[in-house]
């Protein structure tokens, strides 16, 4: 599987304490030099800093060929979409509403930090509730109705589980 990530869903993983999970769930991990600048640059939370320093070995630095497109956005969305699109990603790990549309018309399929945790919730490697709960002191912004959801469709599964029934 091939996942690109821009900075949020990484940052925000990262402050949550559940940035190794995305070795298990996609196997690898690609992000531009631009995510990579950001997430070091000397305003990120210092845990974001350390992890940005100091990659582990199932992430992979890549500036893609041409970012020229896509100028109406920051430079690590720019040059993640760019290179989702080069390099065929199976999707883009994107939380920012404009960079997600963005993405979505140009054909690149997005994952956002909570359908990571939803994922990884559904694998049986997280407690959802828990997981949520940590996300929510990073301070990112999630519309209440949007937790709400992820919280029903976590219960559904769960409760199916519980009663020996296919997931919906």
């Amino acid at each position: 599987m091939i996942v690109v990530a821009d900075t949020g869903p990484v940052h925000y993983l990262v402050l949550c304490g559940q940035v190794d999970l995305l070795h298990p769930l996609f196997g690898s991990l690609i992000i531009p030099a631009a995510v990579q600048r950001e997430l070091l640059h000397a305003h990120a939370p210092a845990a974001v800093q350390a992890w940005a320093s100091a990659l582990p070995g199932w992430v992979k630095v890549c500036s893609p060929d041409d970012a020229s497109r896509f100028d109406n956005l920051g430079p690590g969305e720019r040059q993640a979409i760019a290179l989702a699109l080069e390099i065929g990603a199976d999707f883009l790990l994107i939380d920012e509403t404009l960079g997600r549309r963005t993405a979505v018309q140009a054909g690149v399929a997005v994952k956002g930090t909570l359908g990571v945790l939803e994922e990884a919730a559904r694998r049986g490697l997280v407690d959802l509730r828990v997981v949520i709960q940590r996300l929510k002191t990073t301070g990112i912004f999630l519309a209440p109705e949007i937790l709400d959801a992820a919280l029903e469709r976590d219960r559904v599964r769960r409760q199916s589980i519980r009663r020996n029934e296919p997931e919906p």
